[in-house]
């Protein structure tokens, strides 16, 4: 498997766009509602607002597995933390390395005396698990009301500076 990391750009958003349909439509049905799912990709994924959130400060990154994209994460330096509001692989390429491979490129691509913090779902066990390997920690449990009489039901995540 030929991998490539990369900054993504404007030009990239309509596949960001799709791949986040794509993965979310596979891996979510297992842990929230499919409503819920088409709520939160019209809210947070559409090109419209992938585009305010790069022209917003976050900064997003692809990769891609023999010329196809198969994850994208996004980024963010804010109060002294990286938030790390996305990061998602392609559902058939889970356990192939990709995952490690992706977040150790995140990592050079910012300050790492800082701490990260992420929200992942808590019953996105696949997730969590990752997280813990990479050296994350459970912060605290929220439910965040998201509108439309949806929550997301997260872990509050983070991984501090290693000294």
């Amino acid at each position: 498997m030929n991998l490539i990391f990369k900054p993504g750009t404007e030009k990239d958003i309509p596949v960001i766009a799709a791949l986040a349909y794509k993965i979310w439509h596979e891996h979510y049905p297992a842990i929230i509602t499919v409503e819920q799912i088409d709520f939160m990709l019209n809210n947070r994924y559409s090109s419209e607002n992938i585009r305010e959130q790069m022209n917003a400060g976050e900064k997003y990154f692809l990769a891609e597995s023999d010329g196809q994209p198969v994850a994208y994460a996004s980024i963010e330096l804010k109060d002294g933390y990286y938030y790390l509001h996305k990061f998602y692989i392609d559902v058939s390429k889970h356990r192939g390395g990709i995952g490690q491979d992706f977040f150790n490129y995140l990592l050079q691509q910012i300050d790492t005396s800082k701490p990260i913090r992420l929200q992942v779902n808590r019953q996105n066990y696949k997730a969590v698990n990752f997280y813990f390997k990479m050296g994350f920690t459970i912060e605290r449990v929220g439910d965040f009301d998201i509108g439309g009489g949806y929550y997301m039901n997260d872990f509050v995540m983070v991984r501090l500076p290693i000294r």
